[in-house]
């Protein structure tokens, strides 16, 4: 299998040493869930963009800009989904990637008027089909968004909901499948991110944040899976 990293940003300074760089981060995640998997990168940032065909898996990451930015990049990245989309391709988008592939597609994307979403969040799958794939009606992952997506694409199916951010995931068909979360993220970066890039943010929701880090447990392996057995 090779699953296509549209990569949208390297994150400079605010990797830990003990990460080489973002795409591996998903690498990693994906050798767990299939080991003979393969990963191309495309800087995607940087005006990189594959190839469309029907068998791989596009997978667009996360950014620290907004998907309802108007730089070229993200603007050739819009056209490039909507055009994939209609070809077929089998898309995943985390974080950045699922809000980059709502506002493509006709939905909404805004800044959170509850504020920072870190930590790792518990939410509620509400879409049959996924929660049997996944093995689970609830889903916990390590978030790090300030956007939420507040209105899905049309023929978009809601995969999953919190109190804190009503879109959390949706899918079209076995096509496309999209997470607010982190799936690739592990609980010592994040820790990190909290320690150490967390300047301006209120006190209370770093605190909490550090405290779900110990007390809820990260499912992000489990996306892996759930991706490659919905794509495969």
């Amino acid at each position: 299998m090779k699953i296509n990293l549209l990569l949208c940003d390297t994150f400079p300074g605010l990797l830990p040493p003990f990460i080489n760089s973002y795409a591996e981060m998903f690498a990693n995640l994906f050798k767990v869930a299939c080991p003979n998997v393969e990963t191309k990168v495309y800087y995607t940032f940087l005006g990189e963009l594959p190839e469309m065909n029907d068998e791989d898996i596009f997978l667009i990451t996360g950014c620290n800009q907004s998907a309802y930015d108007h730089d070229d990049w993200i603007l050739s990245l819009i056209k490039w989904t909507q055009t994939a989309v209609a070809s077929r391709c089998k898309l995943v988008g985390i974080c950045f990637g699922h809000q980059l592939i709502a506002q493509a597609l006709g939905g909404r994307v805004e800044r959170a008027a509850n504020g920072w979403g870190t930590g790792i969040r518990e939410s509620y799958i509400v879409d049959a089909f996924t929660a049997e794939l996944f093995g689970d009606q609830t889903l916990s992952l390590l978030y790090n968004h300030h956007d939420q997506v507040t209105a899905l694409p049309p023929d978009a199916i809601k995969i999953a909901t919190s109190d804190f951010c009503e879109n959390e995931g949706f899918r079209i068909g076995r096509q496309v499948i999209t997470f607010q979360g982190h799936p690739e993220y592990t609980v010592p970066y994040a820790e990190h991110l909290l320690r150490n890039h967390s300047a301006g943010e209120d006190k209370h929701t770093v605190d909490e944040a550090l405290k779900s880090l110990t007390t809820k447990v990260h499912k992000g392996p489990g996306i892996a899976r759930l991706v490659v057995e919905l794509m495969a």
